[in-house]
């Protein structure tokens, strides 16, 4: 039993080279989960900064023409897209009123008048 003396300041440096061990690779870990696109393993086509030049001076695109009837999803697509740029600053209830009124606004427009019996 003369060689199990161990001293605190054994111990002490034993656990600050753990504690650094175990921060650097935690470092690492972090580091290799990388999301911003910075990183080389993301590529070129999902980076906004490398479209081609003629696509980044090209002016607005043109609207495209009415794909085809009006339903009730794409009533409710168009008018959220509306109400989040219009009224952001109102909360989601209020938000959410507005959109179902749009949505029955457009549903009306769309159907035309009642057909005669």
């Amino acid at each position: 039993m003369l060689g199990m003396t161990i001293s605190m300041f054994d111990i002490r440096t034993m656990l600050t080279g753990v504690r650094v061990t175990l921060l650097a690779g935690g470092a690492l870990a972090l580091a290799a989960c990388q999301t911003d696109g910075g990183s080389p393993v993301a590529t070129d086509a999902l980076r906004v900064d490398a479209a081609p030049a003629d696509l980044q001076s090209a002016g607005p695109a043109e609207p495209v023409a009415d794909p085809g009837p009006m339903t009730r999803t794409r009533a409710a697509r168009e008018c959220w897209m509306r109400t989040e740029k219009t009224n952001a600053h109102e909360n989601l209830d209020r938000r959410a009123d507005v959109v179902n009124k749009c949505i029955e606004d457009k549903m009306k427009a769309t159907s035309g008048p009642a057909p005669k019996s």
